[in-house]
Formats: structure tokens, C-alpha cells, sequence
């Protein structure tokens, strides 16, 4: 997938609606360190502008695999043009998560805004309730954020099941299409290819495997 070129799409629809966005998934994770093999582009953006962002990328060619009032999934024949997953707020949420944001990441020649990480946590405590298959891979990535430096789990709490709507058929639809992705070693590889490289200070808070005994097999 060319992520620059996908990221040049949306950025320039949603900054031409004046609509706040951050990017989400694997590249919100690694803006804070944590870096995930991935063949997608999850963004999060204001609830006002869905019908109309769901129609410019059906014009681009992409395929909406699903959408609701939360969330679309859109999928592209053109494997450089691959998947975009889309999540809507609304309401205080998206005032908290647009006026606070919290990391920044340089893709493809753009500046990105990323959520706070306490704000990608409530988001994936969220989706581990809605679906709790998810939740093995969700409390890592939760763990994760809330151990990064500064940060406070009890501050700005969203209203989530307020202002991101997240019905049994957008679970369903998320387990089909995760249950799809496959990347291998070539396209792994040119994932990481285009991921900048993470800051010293990010290496040396990444928390590495340790134990007061040796691993053994009983």
C-alpha cells in the first residue's frame, strides 16, 4: 500500500471540509513507539462529514465494505490504494480529541496529529467491550499507552457510548475484514520501510522482556 499517497487523499478531502481528523491503528501506536505490521490506514474524524467522505472514496474506486454511524471500512482492487478505516465522533468527544491531541507523526510529507494516548486507550477499552474477542490484543496496546510517561488514565474521560455509536453489526463487520489481512515479508517490509524512525527517548522508555528468573520449560 502507498500510505503517502492514500494519506494525501484523505488529508486533502478532510482539510477542503475544514473537518478535524487524527490518525489512528498501527500508526497512532507507533507515533508513541509501539510499532505493528499493518496494511491499512485508520483515521478518526468529525461525524458531520461521513456521507460525504463515503462518497469520495467510493469516487476513488474504493469499495465500502461496511458502514454506520461510528464506522466505515473501505477497500480498494488497486493494492496501492488498499484499506481505509474510518471512526466518527461526535459531541464533546470530538472536542476532547481534536483540541488535545497528543503526538504528531511526518507521513508521506504530511504532519499528522495523533490522539493522546489516554484518548487511543478509551478508544480501544471501548472496542474491547463492544467486541471482547479482541481483548488478548486490545490489553496489551492498553497497557502499553498507559504506561508512557505523562500519562493520566483518569483525565478527560470520553463519553464514547455517547458519541461513538458502535452497534453488534460494526463488531461483526470488523472480525470478517481483520480475519482477511494477511501481509507477508515483502509487504511487511515495505511497511516498516515507510514508517519513520522512533526517537531515542521512545527506545529507551520501550519496556523490554524481564523476569527475576531465567525462562524455563516445566
Amino acid at each position: 500500500m502507498e500510505f503517502s499517497r492514500v494519506i494525501a487523499e484523505v488529508a486533502g478531502f478532510l482539510g477542503r471540509e475544514h473537518a478535524r481528523f487524527a490518525l489512528a491503528g498501527a500508526f497512532a501506536l507507533h507515533a508513541y513507539g509501539l510499532s505493528r505490521a499493518t496494511f491499512d490506514l485508520d483515521f478518526v474524524t468529525e461525524a458531520r462529514v461521513r456521507e460525504r467522505l463515503v462518497a469520495f472514496l467510493e469516487a476513488l474506486g474504493y469499495e465500502t465494505l461496511h458502514s454506520s454511524a461510528g464506522y466505515s471500512n473501505h477497500l480498494h482492487p488497486k493494492a496501492e490504494l488498499g484499506r481505509v478505516d474510518l471512526i466518527y465522533v461526535d459531541g464533546e468527544t470530538a472536542r476532547r480529541l481534536f483540541e488535545s491531541t497528543g503526538a504528531t507523526l511526518r507521513l508521506g510529507g504530511h504532519e499528522l496529529s495523533v490522539p493522546r494516548a489516554e484518548h487511543l486507550a478509551a478508544m480501544k477499552v471501548h472496542a474491547m467491550k463492544n467486541d471482547p474477542g479482541r481483548a488478548l490484543q486490545e490489553m496489551a496496546d492498553i497497557r502499553f499507552l498507559l504506561q508512557l510517561d505523562g500519562v493520566d488514565a483518569r483525565s478527560e474521560r470520553l463519553d464514547l457510548a455517547r458519541d461513538l455509536p458502535t452497534t453488534a453489526e460494526d463488531s461483526a463487520a470488523l472480525r470478517r475484514t481483520k480475519a482477511l489481512r494477511r501481509l507477508d515479508l515483502p509487504g511487511y517490509l515495505r511497511f516498516l520501510d515507510q514508517l519513520p524512525p522512533p526517537t531515542i527517548h521512545q527506545l529507551r522508555a520501550r519496556r523490554g522482556p524481564r523476569a527475576a528468573r531465567p525462562f524455563v520449560l516445566a
